[in-house]
């Protein structure tokens, strides 16, 4: 059986030149509970983060999103915030041929 991923991924476009404020705001003050990795990719401009996290559950990500803690860093990345778009997945790898 293929191994099943648990994962959220938000994507925010931030104020122009916001870039190393939002990400300074953006990192947790500890690792959540339950995550296993964390991936953020910007856009060329800079106004565009996508963010993916892989979870051990989907109770896991669920309990992290309604912390104190992702309350506070969420409150904190706001000012620098336009728009935002995010979502939870299940999934798995795909193989790769030649690989």
């Amino acid at each position: 059986m293929e191994e099943q991923h648990y994962v959220w991924v938000t994507t925010r476009r931030i104020q122009p030149g916001a870039l190393d404020d939002f990400e300074r705001a953006w990192r947790p003050a500890s690792h959540p509970q339950g995550m296993h990795r964390a991936f953020a990719y910007w856009s060329e401009d800079g106004q565009q983060i996508t963010g993916v996290s892989f979870w051990a559950s989907k109770e896991a990500c669920d309990a992290w999103r309604s912390s104190e803690s992702e309350a506070q860093r969420r409150a904190a990345m706001a000012p620098f915030v336009v728009e935002e778009q995010e979502g939870f997945y299940r999934g798995r790898e795909l193989a790769v041929p030649g690989r």
